[in-house]
């Protein structure tokens, strides 16, 4: 139970820290309104490397929110494919997988 308040708190400042960084991409990519047409498209490939973050970034909080859900319900370190255990090394490396490492390797095949 500590172990899972510890992660909790882990994966909150992890939301946090993703929240604010959208929140800065989201400022850039409004500020972009070059009318030079060089720094226009220095801007435009500039917003697709931010957009990619974003997108990223997105899916990063979909899954810690996903993780905080577990921890709500207790379910939290299981793997939600097979119910195993998942190893502590790897919820280290990956705090909101939902896999263990087998299962994961079984979806990217």
């Amino acid at each position: 139970m500590v172990a899972d308040l510890q992660r909790k708190a882990q994966l909150e400042a992890r939301l946090a820290d993703l929240t604010a960084k959208l929140a800065e991409i989201g400022a850039e990519l409004d500020s972009h309104q070059s009318r030079d047409w060089e720094e226009l498209a220095v801007e435009r490939e500039t917003d697709e490397v931010l957009e990619g973050e974003g997108r990223a970034g997105k899916a990063e909080i979909a899954a810690i929110r996903a993780a905080l859900a577990r921890i709500e319900e207790g379910t939290y370190g299981e793997c939600v494919q097979c119910g195993e255990q998942i190893a502590e090394a790897r919820l280290e490396l990956l705090p909101y997988t939902p896999f263990c490492a087998d299962c994961a390797r079984n979806l990217h095949r």
